[in-house]
């Protein structure tokens, strides 16, 4: 195991690896390190820790000091230069006339050097314009040309599904992606939908490429002669992210049916006659999905204390009709609906024995009713014995 920190160059997602050199230096730290173009300003990315001898290049250049403020500002005085000769180059290619597009400029530490990355069709004769660009910094001049996809990862932006480009945000390489891994993942072959900006298939395709093509070493192939638990058929669609086949039965042509895959029983893989091919008499058992993890059959519980009958709601119906009729008043209530007791519970309540008149005085008469002027049905005055 070799001792490292993990440093990053400025525009770059790639890391490397240098000798801490007895420095103690923490993630988000500026340094100062030898590489094979001199002296660079890089930011470490992961502090001191271990890898294996193997993946470490040999020789593991050292550190030379952690970055000062003179440090500091020398790297932004670098970033003004660049800005200057990037609008300078610019100027200098329209006056030659040469078929050039200018992606980025990169001035090194030590300012000796300034590096102009383009793109361009084809070969460029740049000799003048580099005589020009020498003699205007004083430095020494080189011009590198690039692709559209390093293009793509200088630059940034974002893609077509809303997030930063991959290669401007984790890629340390680009993968290799072909046609052929849109054809396995049964992608639209338009080029306007598997494209990235940079004009090139997308870097995506390859994430998910070992789970399809595993998926499809394990499925049928289409126009297979297979056994469900309905019966044979053939093959008709395949969705890979599932699992699932389309099967049209031989007994319902016309209605073909999904299964999962290992509800299938593959009798002849992908085209073919079916001379000879003997189909087994026990059929394929129904495919059972798991439970998750999180999920429980929670038994029913029969609560055996209640000490209250639950409340019975009123139906719509029943309130329309109360309502039209004027209310509860008036109308019979049905038993057990609001809480009511039923009629056997009820207690009967006898009247009052009638007070007989005492001897010289006239029997007691009551006064008619008289209803209140606000409401209709209010209460009545209490009834008054007249002497």
């Amino acid at each position: 195991m070799t001792n490292v920190i993990s440093v990053r160059f400025r525009g770059g997602c790639k890391t490397y690896y240098f000798d801490p050199h007895g420095l103690t230096v923490n993630e988000g730290d500026f340094v100062i390190v030898e590489t094979a173009q001199g002296l660079e300003y890089a930011q470490c990315a992961m502090s001191c820790h271990d890898v294996p001898d193997a993946e470490v290049v040999q020789p593991l250049r050292p550190i030379v000091r952690l970055a000062t403020e003179n440090d500091r500002r020398m790297a932004e005085y670098n970033r003004g230069r660049e800005k200057e000769a990037f609008a300078t180059c610019q100027k200098k290619i329209v006056a030659h006339g040469l078929d050039m597009k200018l992606v980025r400029v990169e001035c090194n530490f030590e300012g000796n050097k300034i590096i102009f990355f383009f793109t361009a069709d084809g070969r460029v004769d740049f000799r003048e314009l580099v005589k020009d660009l020498a003699s205007v910094f004083r430095a020494r001049i080189e011009l590198r040309q690039i692709g559209v996809r390093d293009e793509a990862k200088m630059l940034g932006g974002l893609g077509i599904c809303g997030r930063p480009f991959c290669c401007a945000e984790f890629m340390d390489e680009f993968m290799p992606v072909s046609i052929k891994m849109a054809k396995t993942q049964s992608l639209s072959l338009n080029p306007t939908k598997i494209s990235g900006t940079c004009g090139r298939l997308m870097c995506c395709l390859k994430y998910e490429q070992d789970a399809y093509e595993d998926a499809v070493r394990r499925m049928p192939k289409n126009d297979s002669f297979v056994q469900t638990p309905d019966g044979v058929g053939n093959v008709s669609d395949l969705n890979l992210l599932k699992e699932k086949v389309t099967v049209r039965l031989d007994n319902q042509p016309e209605a073909p049916k999904c299964y999962h895959n290992c509800e299938v029983c593959v009798l002849r893989n992908g085209k073919g006659s079916r001379d000879g091919i003997v189909i087994p008499e026990k059929a394929p058992e129904r495919y059972v999905a798991p439970l998750a993890d999180d999920e429980e059959v929670m038994p029913t519980v029969i609560s055996e204390m209640l000490t209250e009958p639950p409340a019975v709601s009123v139906p719509v119906e029943e309130k329309r009709r109360r309502r039209n009729r004027g209310g509860r008043r008036g109308g019979k209530r049905p038993e057990g609906a609001g809480g009511d007791a039923p009629a056997a519970a009820k207690v009967a309540v006898k009247p009052m024995p009638k007070k007989a008149p005492e001897d010289g005085q006239a029997p007691a008469t009551r006064k008619p009713r008289r209803h209140s002027r606000g409401r209709r049905g209010g209460k009545s005055g209490a009834p008054k014995a007249e002497s």
